[in-house]
């Protein structure tokens, strides 16, 4: 899947409406997204602005031109509205609703860090000590190129 690049003017937009702390911007498939305690509440995708909204704010934006925020044909997310381009070419609107948006996703429960680093690094001393000495490989890259592959296999 061939994923468009956000337009400049755009990605303006989004930063200039993205919020301060405790707002987190990130980068989700190469899209800038807006974050707190670990989850969405804004984010671009092609040449859309998207907001996570409650039920009732869902609504009214779709009242006013907003759509059901779907990254692909028919599978929608069913918390995500896309702005409608009144919305985003007015600042002020635009701040309102990514406002309303961050203190919705501020309501949920926070997303746990995954703890899988420290499991991969444990499987990896595991699979390091099952391959014994690192002397016994012809040099320090065909014991990376086994170690990883046990990795990947594991």
């Amino acid at each position: 899947m061939e994923f468009r690049k956000s337009p400049q003017k755009l990605i303006d937009t989004f930063e200039a409406a993205m919020p301060g702390a405790p707002a987190e911007r990130r980068q989700m498939f190469g899209y800038l997204t807006g974050f707190v305690n670990g989850n969405m509440f804004m984010g671009l995708f092609g040449d859309q602005m998207h907001l996570r909204l409650p039920e009732e704010l869902r609504v009214e934006l779709i009242k006013i031109g907003g759509t059901p925020f779907e990254p692909m044909l028919g599978r929608p997310m069913p918390e995500y509205v896309v702005v409608p381009e009144s919305i985003l070419k007015n600042s002020s609107r635009l701040a309102a609703w990514v406002h309303s948006a961050m203190r919705h996703t501020v309501s949920l429960p926070p997303k746990k860090k995954n703890a899988r680093p420290a499991e991969s690094s444990a499987t990896a001393a595991a699979i390091i000590g099952e391959a014994g000495n690192p002397a016994r490989f012809r040099d320090a890259a065909a014991f990376a190129s086994y170690v990883g592959v046990c990795v990947a296999n594991y």
